[in-house]
C-alpha cells in the first residue's frame, strides 16, 4: 500500500486515533514495514499488537509467531514466557466490501454480457465473503443506487447476484459520479454499525462508460473519495472508460478490459488484491513478564524468501501497572478506539525517524495517541499503489510469502 498518513480514521461518532510522525526506514532492497495500526494491553498481563506487513509497497502475507523476536527494554522475551501466538485478526477488526455494479442501459441491454457480469460478481463476491462481509449494489441513470444484497443479507450477497440476470434500469443513463457518492455513504452507514471497533472499508466499482446522468460532477466524487480513507478499485470495460476516468476512481487499483469476456478475469484481479491486502494485517499476542511501570516494547521480524533474507520492526511502551500471573495469549484482546492507543508511543520519537542500510526497516510511533471526533471514513490503512488500466487486464500482485 501506499505511504502512510500519520492518522487513523474511525467511522462517524467513534474515534479518531492518530500515530503522528510514523516513519518508514528501508533498505535499498526494500526491508520488511511494519504499519502498527492498534495496540492494547490487558490483565492479568497480555499484550496484543494489531499491525500490517508490506515489502516494497507490497503486502506480505504468510509469517508465523516463530518468525517475530519481542524485546521489552531491549532485552529479548524468551518464548516460553511470552507464549506468543498470531490470533485471527477477524477477533479485531471488520472488513466490509461494496461491489458496485453499472446496470445501465449500455449494459443490461445485452443479455451476454449481462451473464458474464453475473459470473464475474458472482466468483468475486464468493472469493472475498470468506473475509469481508460484502454487499451489491447497482446503479443506472436514477438518483439512487439498487440494493441487490445489503451487507447482513441471510446467506451472504453470492446468492441474490443471479437477480441481475433479469435487471431492467429504471433509468438507461448513467449517473456514475452520484453512484460512487452514494456508494461510499453507504459504506459509512454500515460501518458505523459494525461488532468491532476497528473498521476497514473497500468500495469496488465496475462500469462500462463515462458518467451521463451529470446529477453529481466529477469533483463532488473526487472530494467523496479523498474524505475516506477506504481502499477503492475500479473495473473497465469497452473503449468509453479510458484510463484516466478509471484513475480518477480506483486510486488503490484498476483493470480494464475491451472484451467482455475477460470481465471475469478483471473481477478475479481485483479479489486477488483485496485478498493479499487483508492478509498482511496480524494480531500478535503474547504475555508480558513485566509487573509495574511503563516499558518499551520492540517487536521484529526477520524472514527470506526467494529475494533473500529481510527484517523490519516497530517500536512502542505499555504500561504494565497491575500486571500479575495468568494470562492466556489466545485470549481475544479488548481494543478500545475512545481511549487512544493502549500502547502509548514514545513521546521522544515523535521528531524522528529511523533508518538503517541492508534489507531492514524500522517503524517507531511517533507522539501519543490522541482522541478525535470524526466523520465518515472508517479505522484505515491506505491502500497499495494503483496499478495501470491496460487493454487487457494485467495479474494481480501476490502476497509475498516469507518463510523461516
Amino acid at each position: 500500500m501506499q505511504a502512510f498518513p500519520n492518522f487513523l480514521q474511525a467511522p462517524r461518532f467513534l474515534a479518531f486515533v492518530s500515530l503522528a510522525s510514523l516513519a518508514f526506514a528501508t533498505g535499498c532492497g526494500g526491508g520488511l514495514q511494519l504499519t502498527p495500526v492498534k495496540s492494547t494491553q490487558n490483565r492479568p498481563s497480555n499484550v496484543a499488537v494489531y499491525f500490517k506487513v508490506q515489502a516494497g509497497g507490497e503486502p506480505v502475507s504468510g509469517l508465523t509467531a516463530d518468525q517475530f523476536r519481542i524485546y521489552e527494554d531491549g532485552s529479548l522475551v524468551s518464548e516460553n514466557e511470552s507464549k506468543q501466538t498470531i490470533l485471527n485478526p477477524e477477533v479485531a477488526a471488520s472488513h466490509y466490501t461494496l461491489l458496485l455494479i453499472d446496470m445501465s442501459g449500455s449494459v443490461s441491454g445485452d443479455p451476454d454480457a449481462v451473464k458474464t457480469l453475473v459470473d464475474a460478481a458472482t466468483a468475486f463476491t464468493d472469493r472475498v465473503e470468506k473475509t469481508h462481509k460484502v454487499a451489491v449494489y447497482t446503479f443506472d441513470g436514477s438518483p439512487e443506487i439498487h440494493a441487490v444484497a445489503p451487507f447482513g443479507s441471510p446467506g451472504g450477497a453470492k446468492g441474490a447476484i443471479r437477480g441481475l440476470l433479469s435487471y431492467k434500469p429504471q433509468d438507461p443513463s448513467t449517473n456514475l459520479n452520484g453512484a460512487v457518492v452514494k456508494g461510499l455513504t453507504e459504506l459509512d452507514r454500515a460501518l458505523a454499525h459494525a461488532e468491532h471497533p476497528m473498521r476497514f472499508g473497500t468500495l469496488v466499482v465496475f462500469s462500462d462508460g463515462q458518467d451521463r446522468a451529470g446529477r453529481a460532477t466529477k469533483d463532488e466524487m473526487k472530494k467523496a473519495i479523498k474524505d475516506r480513507k477506504y481502499e477503492i478499485f475500479a473495473i473497465g470495460l469497452g473503449k468509453e472508460m479510458q484510463e484516466s476516468e478509471l484513475k480518477d476512481i480506483g486510486r488503490s487499483g484498476t483493470s480494464r478490459t475491451d472484451n467482455k469476456q475477460e470481465v471475469v478475469k478483471s473481477f478475479d484481479d481485483i479479489a486477488q488484491r483485496i485478498e493479499a491486502s487483508t492478509k498482511s494485517y496480524y494480531l500478535l499476542s503474547y504475555c508480558s513478564p513485566s509487573r509495574a511501570g511503563k516499558h518499551e516494547v520492540k517487536i521484529h521480524v526477520q524472514a527470506k524468501n526467494e529475494k533473500g533474507e529481510r527484517s523490519g520492526s516497530l517500536v512502542s511502551e505499555f504500561d504494565a501497572s497491575g500486571f500479575t500471573h495468568g494470562c492466556d495469549p489466545n485470549t481475544p484482546p479488548s481494543f478500545d478506539v475512545s481511549k487512544g492507543d493502549a500502547l502509548a508511543p514514545k513521546k521522544e520519537d515523535s521528531e524522528k525517524s529511523s533508518s538503517s542500510g541492508g534489507e531492514k526497516g524500522e517503524v517507531k510511533a511517533g507522539a501519543r495517541a490522541t482522541v478525535k471526533p470524526s466523520q465518515g471514513g472508517s479505522v484505515r490503512l491506505p491502500p497499495p499503489p494503483s496499478s495501470s488500466p491496460a487493454s487487457s487486464p494485467q495479474p494481480a500482485k501476490q502476497p509475498q510469502d516469507f518463510n523461516p
